[in-house]
C-alpha cells in the first residue's frame, strides 16, 4: 500500500457555518468549557470506558470548524461530532458535552484531562502520534478542483490542468501547490492566493482556470457560495514520487485510554464499511463514499509514514 498523509490541511477550512444535526444542547456549550477536575482525569484511563458509560457523558474537545466541528446556532454539529455521537451511543454513553478551543490548543487540552476525547477532524500525522493515540482513519480527503460552471477547459485533475496549460489557485503554502508541480503544472501557472473565498473570486474573475484544494472543504465553499457560477470535480488522488497523498483524519485519545480507544475502533469500522450508512450520517456535511477510508489505510501506517 502507498500512502502518505497531508502534514496538515487546517489552512483549508472555512469557519462559516452550516445546518448540522443538533447534538447538544445550547447550555452545555458554555457551562462544560471549563476543566473537570477528580475521576475524569487522566490518571485513571485503563478503566475510562467504564466510567464514561456509568456517568453516561463524554467530554470532547473541537475547535469550531466546518464542515468538521463546530457551533450552528450555539449546538455542536459537524462531521465528527456526528460519527461520535453516533459511536458513543453505541458503546453506552449517549450525551457529549463539549469544549470549544483553538486547534492548536486541543492535544494539550486533551492531556491535560480538559476533555476525554478531540472530535475536530484531526490529521493523522506521525508528530502527532507521539504525543497521542489517534483512532482509525474516520476519513480521507482526496484533492479535487474547483471550476467554472460548465468546465469550459475541460479540466479533470492536476495532470489535465498541466496539459491544458491551466492556472491553478493554491492556498498560500497549502499542499496542493506542491501536487500541482509535480503534476507538471508550470511555476508560473500556479497562483497563491490567501483563502478559499479568494480562491473563488480569482476564479470567477478569470484570473485562474482551476482551485485545488480538499474535496471536502470545495464543496463546503460551493455550498456557502451558493448561486455562484462554479462547479467541484469528482476528487482524485494525487501523488508525489509515486506515492499516492491521502490526508486521512481520526479521533484522538490519550495514550492511556486504549480500551475506550480499541472500543470506539470497533463501532467506527462498522460506519466506514458500510459507504451508504456513511454517507447517511454526514453526507449533509460534503462527504461522500470517496471519502470512506481505504481498508487497507490503518493508523498504525500512518503513524510511522
Amino acid at each position: 500500500m502507498k500512502h502518505l498523509p497531508s502534514l496538515d490541511r487546517r489552512r483549508f477550512l472555512t469557519r462559516s457555518l452550516g445546518i448540522g444535526t443538533l447534538i447538544a444542547a445550547p447550555a452545555l456549550l458554555g457551562a462544560c468549557t471549563r476543566t473537570e477536575i477528580g475521576a475524569n482525569g487522566p490518571a485513571g484511563d485503563a478503566d475510562l470506558l467504564a466510567r464514561l458509560r456509568k456517568q453516561g457523558h463524554v467530554r470532547v474537545g473541537f475547535a469550531g470548524e466546518a464542515p468538521y466541528g463546530f457551533q450552528d446556532g450555539g449546538e455542536l454539529a459537524g462531521e465528527a461530532p456526528t460519527l461520535h455521537r453516533e459511536i458513543f451511543t453505541a458503546l453506552g454513553i449517549p450525551e457529549l458535552r463539549p469544549t470549544l478551543t483553538e486547534f492548536g490548543a486541543l492535544i494539550p487540552g486533551l492531556l491535560a484531562g480538559r476533555f476525554d476525547v478531540v472530535s475536530a477532524g484531526m490529521a493523522i500525522t506521525p508528530g502527532r502520534c507521539a504525543k497521542v493515540a489517534f483512532s482509525e482513519p474516520e476519513f480521507v480527503s482526496p484533492t479535487a478542483l474547483m471550476v467554472r460552471e460548465g468546465n469550459p477547459e475541460g479540466l479533470s485533475d492536476l495532470a489535465s490542468c498541466a496539459a491544458a496549460k491551466a492556472r491553478v489557485g493554491v492556498l498560500t503554502a497549502a499542499v496542493e501547490g506542491g501536487y500541482a508541480k509535480a503534476a507538471g503544472v508550470p511555476d508560473g501557472s500556479v497562483v497563491t492566493v490567501g483563502k478559499q473565498q479568494d480562491g473563488l473570486d480569482a476564479l470567477l474573475a478569470g484570473r485562474i482556470d482551476a482551485l485545488a484544494l480538499t474535496g471536502i472543504s470545495l464543496r463546503w465553499l460551493a455550498r456557502t457560495n451558493r448561486g455562484a457560477a462554479v462547479q467541484v470535480l469528482e476528487p482524485f488522488i494525487p501523488e508525489i514520487d509515486g506515492v499516492e497523498q491521502y490526508s486521512p483524519g481520526g479521533a484522538v485519545f490519550r495514550p492511556g485510554a486504549t480500551t475506550l480507544r480499541d472500543a470506539f475502533n470497533a463501532e467506527l469500522i462498522k460506519i466506514t464499511g458500510d459507504p451508504r450508512r456513511y454517507v447517511e450520517l454526514i453526507g449533509k456535511y460534503g462527504f461522500t463514499e470517496r471519502e470512506v477510508p481505504p481498508r487497507t489505510l490503518r493508523t498504525t501506517d500512518l503513524c510511522t509514514a
